[in-house]
């Protein structure tokens, strides 16, 4: 198994992860936002031409004000760079393989890259509810939401994780 950029000809019609909009967003927008839009990378995990799951992300900005003040020292008060990791999803038949920690920490390799070459304080991601437990295990916090709530579905948890732990994330541990 290769973890890559998605590619134009990759198949992604088979792709099912059992939430209809991650599968809908591989299929009808990834490539639209990679190849023509600019303003999303989806790296893929693939196997025999197969994509097994996948990882979107763009860049991003978090206000420092959003930030829990223990991460504020030393930071300046505008605009921080982040990676945002805008979706990640498993097929259905790869599931308890570990793919989903292996794409987060490809993601955290590409955080680390883009904080040496153009500036990143950590990534950030809107965990769905049933996700939160697995972005807690890997250190991220909540981020305090204030606008945007709606009381129609489940709301996504802004969830951080600052710079200086995604070195101990990428640690292999037991989990």
């Amino acid at each position: 198994m290769e973890i890559r950029p998605l590619r134009e000809a990759d198949d992604r019609t088979t792709f099912h992860s059992g939430d209809p909009d991650l599968d809908r967003f591989l299929v009808k927008y990834a490539g639209q936002n990679q190849f023509r839009h600019h303003i999303g990378t989806t790296y893929v995990a693939a196997e025999d031409s197969r994509i097994l799951g996948y990882a979107t992300v763009a860049a991003g900005h978090v206000e420092a004000d959003d930030l829990p003040s223990s991460l504020l020292r030393g930071l300046a008060r505008y605009p921080l760079p982040v990676l945002r990791l805008a979706r990640l999803a498993v097929h259905s038949i790869a599931r308890k393989r570990g793919l989903g920690k292996e794409l987060l920490r490809h993601v955290f390799l590409l955080a680390l890259t883009m904080s040496e070459e153009y500036g990143c304080v950590g990534v950030v991601v809107d965990a769905t509810p049933d996700a939160v437990d697995f972005y807690t295990r890997f250190g991220f916090s909540p981020l305090e939401v204030v606008e945007g709530q709606t009381e129609s579905r489940p709301e996504p948890t802004p969830m951080f994780l600052p710079l200086g732990l995604i070195e101990g994330a990428l640690e292999p541990r037991a989990r």
